[in-house]
């Protein structure tokens, strides 16, 4: 199935669902630069399966050894297969048939600004395309190459770090200004992201200079005011991590650098993060004065103008605080806050970091996890609720139970449990018990 657009022709696939189009490039990037959007394109693009994914540890580390990582191999990519490199900057369009003027879901996926990839399971667009809505999922650089600083780049661009952050922005512009050509609607886009892709969403939420670029943005696990730990640090206190990985690679300069070979880069780095306490802080986005202008406690009280949707799940990371900074800011910003308390079968791990996910996207028959009826309208209750939101802004609509926004002095939330779907409290004693006793999996 062929498309004739303005960027060339792609060659696609025609589900039963939707039309795909995948691995299409929205931008090209050397090592440590920024990202540059592509435009035509001679002969005919080849869309018919997932581009390239950011080159990061699991090509030679995988640590299946370490439960954690051998839990999440499971829940998402065991028996598909990923492809790597760093020219990785490409995303994946489910259009709804007959695509008219359709909104638009951009997804970000998580992966703690040091993996992922838009080909994982259950990032698929199917199901919203039944709902009319037109999903787009990016692919981004993560670990170092998207979140390296050196005074070097910043002579270079005027700017330093934020490879990744900047490459999810330049998606988005992509998509506005092409989707039109896919049967979407430029006008009226849904930024959706999970963790740190929830996370960057909210980055974004605080640059004023992208108002008008977005209208609406759900965030899972990853909403709401940051604890100080978590704060992005400016560019320049990170240089040090940066240079001492240089030094672990022995070079001398940025430009030797970016000359290595990626399994080289990638061991050192990997090496690093086993030695150091505070990679986690190093390897990602930092305040730069261009995407992050500011400290993001201070700009936080100021967000765009944006209708919001946050959730948390039961046994999140450090689900408590989850839940209470998400509660804070969906308070402060009229947002629709949703508590997902449905324990996944087939483990004692409850509702962990990342487990809505499949309810999202309506993949819960990929899983190996013996899901039974109550999971399965769980789950068209979510993916209706976020289509609805993508088309109005209002999650509400026929057949659903009524969902009602957060307001100055109501912390009230929908509740997905087992008893069924409601307005309620999130259960903060239950979150913290889980947190303490359960030993689930917290990142991917």
């Amino acid at each position: 199935m062929k498309k004739h657009t303005s960027l060339g022709t792609l060659s696609g696939n025609e589900t039963p669902e939707c039309l795909e189009f995948l691995g299409v490039p929205y931008a090209r990037a050397e090592r440590f630069a920024y990202a540059v959007p592509v435009e035509r394109r001679e002969g005919e693009l080849d869309a018919t399966r997932h581009g390239r994914a950011c080159p990061q540890y699991r090509m030679y580390f995988p640590q299946l050894e370490n439960p954690e990582r051998r839990f999440y191999q499971r829940e998402f990519r065991e028996g598909l297969h990923f492809q790597y490199d760093e020219d990785c900057l490409n995303l994946d369009l489910y259009v709804p048939k007959k695509a008219e003027k359709c909104p638009v879901i951009i997804f970000i996926h998580g992966g703690g600004f040091n993996s992922g990839s838009n080909a994982e399971e259950p990032f698929r667009g199917y199901e919203f395309a039944k709902r009319g809505i037109l999903t787009v999922v990016i692919n981004y650089r993560v670990g170092v190459l998207g979140y390296l600083t050196h005074e070097a780049v910043r002579k270079e661009s005027g700017r330093e770090g934020n490879f990744g952050l900047d490459d999810q922005l330049t998606a988005i512009r992509w998509v506005k200004a092409h989707i039109a050509e896919f049967g979407g609607d430029p006008e009226n886009i849904t930024l959706m992201g999970q963790s740190a892709g929830a996370i960057s969403i909210q980055y974004l939420c605080l640059n004023h200079d992208l108002a008008g670029l977005f209208q609406r943005v759900i965030m899972m696990s990853g909403g709401g005011m940051f604890p100080k730990f978590a704060l992005p640090r400016p560019a320049e206190e990170t240089r040090a991590y940066w240079l001492e990985l240089m030094d672990r690679c022995g070079c001398g300069t940025l430009e030797e650098l970016r000359q290595i070979g990626i399994r080289e880069l990638l061991t050192a780095e990997h090496a690093m993060k086993m030695t150091r306490k505070d990679a986690t802080y190093n390897t990602m986005p930092v305040v730069d004065g261009v995407l992050i202008k500011d400290r993001v406690d201070r700009l936080i009280s100021d967000p765009l103008p944006v209708g919001c949707m946050i959730g948390f799940t039961n046994n999140d990371m450090y689900a408590p605080v989850m839940a209470y900074i998400g509660t804070k800011y969906g308070r402060a910003n009229g947002a629709y806050l949703y508590w997902f308390d449905l324990d996944s079968p087939g483990d004692r791990n409850g509702a962990f970091h990342s487990s809505d996910l499949r309810y999202m996207f309506g993949r819960l028959r990929e899983s190996w996890r013996p899901y039974a009826a109550r999971d399965f309208e769980a789950s068209r209750q979510m993916t209706e609720y976020a289509a609805n939101f993508a088309k109005c802004g209002d999650p509400n609509g026929p057949g659903l139970p009524a969902w009602e926004p957060a307001g100055k002095k109501n912390g009230r939330a929908l509740c997905f449990k087992e008893a069924g779907t409601k307005m309620g409290r999130p259960d903060y004693v239950k979150m913290t018990v889980n947190m303490l006793t359960k030993g689930s999996p917290k990142a991917k």
